[in-house]
């Protein structure tokens, strides 16, 4: 038969009640700071391994999409300031 007991308390997910210790880092917590920066290196080399990385033909298209685009922002705003310009020139003489 189970045991009746008069708490409401539930444990964290993965640990008993009977485990009050506190929780370690495990590899990684033993580990000093070369160690972890080590650890923080490789993890970063794993990661860049993943990307799929653009052609020179892709690479290239890009490029040209952001200048153009730069170009025409950069059109657009010159001529929003020439008119807020003229506008205050304008109004305040």
């Amino acid at each position: 038969m189970a045991e009746i007991t008069d708490s409401i308390e539930v444990p964290e997910p993965g640990r008993s009640q009977d485990d009050d210790k506190p929780r370690r880092g495990g590899k990684r917590g033993k580990k000093g700071p070369l160690g972890r920066f080590a650890l923080f290196y490789r993890q970063i080399v794993a990661e860049l391994r993943k990307v799929v990385w653009p052609t020179k033909r892709q690479l290239s298209t890009y490029t040209t999409v952001v200048i153009i685009f730069v170009v025409i922002v950069i059109g657009l705003v010159t001529v929003i300031d020439w008119g807020f310009t003229e506008v205050v020139e304008f109004v305040f003489g």
